[in-house]
């Protein structure tokens, strides 16, 4: 599986869908921008195995805010919500209060929509983060994407009831392998945040989560 990719980014997106077909994978596409929700899904509209989820990310809520209304517009039809989240990295300072109140929103429709996985973003955010999921009224299944806070932030988004999606970037390092350590393993899902990660200039492909990780989970667990 990969809960999280971006499948509408690669090049040839339609060839990566064949692929995932054709070795039965379970692959979370995530989109960054709500508009472009139904081109990516359309990309799966033959696929039993992708699900396309609607998204807001952080890092570009300045330039697309006006698009929050289409989160609301589709987000029953939706098969999960993401990606969505806050990022509290100081080159996104300005747009900190626009990120809080379309994270809100989206929780909040989410939760409307009678609970949705929701695959979530938390750079330097993940104190405010797991501060909003809680609350909520429990609908929403969260999904910490790639989460890099604090041990102490890590305990207490675990006591929220999140799970965590990892993958080959997040366990390159010490620090990764660290927090998965520390996660139950019946909250660990595997990712790979492609085609924005990459080897030699490669982006990962959504079968390469199991094959890169899975090392790492048995060394850990």
């Amino acid at each position: 599986m990969d809960l999280h990719c971006h499948l509408d980014l690669y090049p040839s997106p339609a060839e990566i869908v064949q692929e995932i077909d054709r070795r039965n994978l379970t692959v979370f596409s995530v989109t960054t921008t709500p508009s472009a929700y139904l081109k990516t899904k359309a990309l799966a509209e033959h696929s039993k195995s992708i699900f396309t989820g609607i998204g807001l990310h952080p890092q570009i809520v300045s330039q697309r805010f006006g698009e929050l209304n289409q989160i609301e517009k589709h987000i029953e039809r939706a098969d999960f919500v993401g990606e969505i989240g806050l990022d509290g990295g100081p080159e996104h300072e300005n747009s900190w209060d626009k990120q809080v109140t379309v994270f809100r929103k989206a929780l909040e429709l989410a939760e409307t929509a009678g609970g949705k996985v929701l695959s979530i973003h938390s750079r330097r955010a993940a104190e405010p983060v797991i501060t909003e999921l809680l609350k909520g009224n429990g609908n929403n299944t969260p999904i910490l994407h790639w989460f890099s806070g604090s041990k102490k932030q890590l305990n207490a988004a675990i006591e929220a009831g999140c799970w965590f999606s990892v993958g080959p970037a997040m366990l390159a390092g010490a620090k990764g392998r660290e927090l998965l350590a520390k996660i139950p393993l019946d909250r660990v899902v595997l990712e790979t945040d492609g085609p924005f990660t990459q080897k030699n200039n490669i982006p990962y492909k959504p079968w390469d989560a199991l094959e890169l990780c899975q090392p790492i989970l048995c060394d850990i667990y």
